[in-house]
């Protein structure tokens, strides 16, 4: 009984061997493999640079790649969602890449798209917050080394100009100002290399500022936030596209 039993279950192996043999020699679609992950342009700043997403349902890793320059940096690692509003960057040495449901903050890159931080944003929104959610964003524009992000409501959160004030460079005399306090007149100094709000001194467009608020911060005394734009500057010849693109049955 026991032989008997065990051949039994010798053939029905064997069997199910050769069933599943047939079924993917002629079919050729039984696999265990994990589908791979699709890659695509999701935008295009010229003909040699542009953004790649890895990933399905138009989520995952975000790479920037400058083909003349060599360039191929990583943004995000995972978990990044397309920029949904209308989005114009025209520079090539500073990048602002806006992501889904941002509140001012971007990734950003300064040398061409080497290397990579996080922007901030500071402001006062007419609903209480300090920051512009996503739903009342309206527009992205880089130009001249300088991001400007425009609200429904008008406002437009920009960087400071695409240089850091000479005077808090390491070595610098730092800067001299003076504020009004109850009819008196208090005298001020900014050291150089003062990290001062969200970062160290070299900070030239890290920080969107709403210029509304401009007179409650020390970056009012900087050079590079002094004789700003007062409204999105007219981009020319521009050979990019104007909105992120992303097709969320890649690789289904």
């Amino acid at each position: 009984m026991v032989l008997r039993k065990s051949g039994r279950i010798w053939l029905l192996a064997i069997s199910l061997s050769l069933s599943l043999s047939l079924l993917t020699g002629c079919t050729g679609t039984f696999s265990l493999k994990k589908p791979q992950k699709p890659v695509q342009v999701v935008y295009r700043f010229d003909d040699h640079r542009w953004l790649e997403l890895k990933g399905f349902n138009c989520q995952g890793e975000l790479w920037f790649v400058d083909k003349n320059r060599g360039i191929r940096s990583q943004i995000w690692s995972q978990f990044y969602r397309i920029f949904t509003k209308p989005y114009i960057n025209a520079s090539e040495r500073y990048i602002a890449v806006p992501g889904w449901d941002m509140t001012g903050a971007m990734s950003v890159s300064r040398d061409y798209g080497q290397t990579w931080q996080t922007s901030r944003a500071y402001g006062d929104e007419d609903d209480g917050s300090n920051k512009p959610v996503y739903n009342k964003i309206k527009s992205l524009t880089v130009v001249n080394d300088q991001g400007f992000l425009l609200t429904n409501q008008g406002h437009i959160y920009m960087s400071s100009l695409p240089f850091d004030d000479p005077r808090l460079e390491p070595g610098g005399p730092g800067i001299d100002y003076t504020i009004t306090f109850r009819g008196r007149e208090i005298a001020h100094h900014i050291n150089a290399g003062d990290p001062g709000i969200g970062g160290n001194s070299s900070t030239w467009g890290l920080n969107y500022v709403d210029p509304r608020i401009l007179h409650k911060l020390t970056w009012q005394y900087y050079t590079n936030f002094q004789n700003l734009p007062d409204k999105v500057p007219e981009v020319k010849n521009y050979r990019g596209w104007t909105q992120m693109q992303c097709d969320l049955n890649a690789g289904l």
